[in-house]
């Protein structure tokens, strides 16, 4: 039987699953619909895309070095609510992610997802997800990934499984980097040094200094000298080697590197949720919400 875009439409809209899947479960039927619609229950697809529209801002951040430490991959895995985040089940299945990121690096997320979750097996990582969404009931997501590799060494630091940070750094030692690794999970330096700001941002921070600089007053042959002050404070409060390092604040991580005879050639930062609008909700509707799903 021919598999017409009506009828994909059709399967998809009692099913609430992706096209794809619905094309390719009508393939595997015959084109039978109903034959088609136990088949993606069966498997779990049609519950799990009808949650893809749920905030998942919870989860966890993954890292994995090979053994001489200058390849590596962090991921953010995300699912509902943390109590699922620390299972067994999900943790298994970020550790399998971050692995096949490690053996085959994937270019982006999508290219990911169409992978196997383990070598041997045709289950791709985004059927494996949706069977585990099928399976909880929550939705979930590869949310993103970076990857690393260097002639220096790597090493990180993750507080809890919420907040993830790597670095790259030449001529360092373990515990140089765990500490500048530990400092920017603490302070979240917005980039490594001046060069690195956002130049919009930066320009900016110069434009509102100047504003409340004539504002204020004061005579305008001093003004260009408040401004470039405010700039500087901004700039060294803002960057890795600016700051005062954490566990000793008379020294600015950028001391502490050249001290060291050390140059941190980059770093990644990754806090779990970052950037995903939560929805808020009391505990009775979301208990409602629950007994109605």
């Amino acid at each position: 039987m021919a598999i017409t875009a009506a009828l994909v439409k059709e399967l998809r809209d009692r099913t609430g699953a992706g096209m794809m899947e619905c094309k390719k479960a009508l393939v595997e039927t015959d084109g039978d619909i109903e034959a088609a619609v136990e088949h993606m229950r069966k498997t779990g697809l049609a519950k799990a895309d009808k949650k893809a529209g749920r905030t998942a801002a919870e989860g966890r951040i993954i890292i994995k070095f090979n053994d001489a430490a200058n390849q590596g991959v962090m991921l953010e895995v995300n699912c509902e609510t943390d109590f699922v985040a620390m299972g067994d089940d999900f943790t298994d299945f970020a550790q399998k992610v971050a692995e096949r990121i490690m053996q085959d690096a994937p270019a982006d997320v999508d290219a990911l997802l169409q992978m196997p979750l383990q070598d041997g097996s045709d289950e791709t990582i985004e059927v494996a997800l949706k069977t585990m969404v099928a399976k909880i009931g929550e939705n979930m997501s590869v949310r993103r990934f970076h990857t690393f590799s260097t002639e220096g060494l790597l090493g990180s630091y993750l507080h809890g499984n919420k907040i993830g940070v790597v670095v790259d750094m030449l001529n360092g030692n373990e515990e140089l980097i765990k500490d500048v690794a530990m400092h920017i999970a603490a302070s979240n330096p917005k980039g490594l040094d001046e060069t690195s700001l956002d130049a919009v941002e930066l320009a900016k921070e110069r434009e509102i200094a100047t504003a409340e600089a004539l504002n204020s007053g004061k005579p305008e042959n001093i003004v260009a000298k408040i401004v470039e002050g405010k700039i500087q404070r901004f700039i060294k409060d803002n960057t890795l080697v600016g700051q005062p390092f954490v566990k000793d604040p008379d020294v600015t991580v950028g001391k502490l590197i050249n001290d060291a005879g050390a140059t941190i050639l980059n770093y990644c930062r990754l806090e779990v949720g970052e950037g995903i609008e939560k929805k808020q909700e009391n505990f009775a509707d979301e208990v409602m919400a629950q007994i109605n799903t």
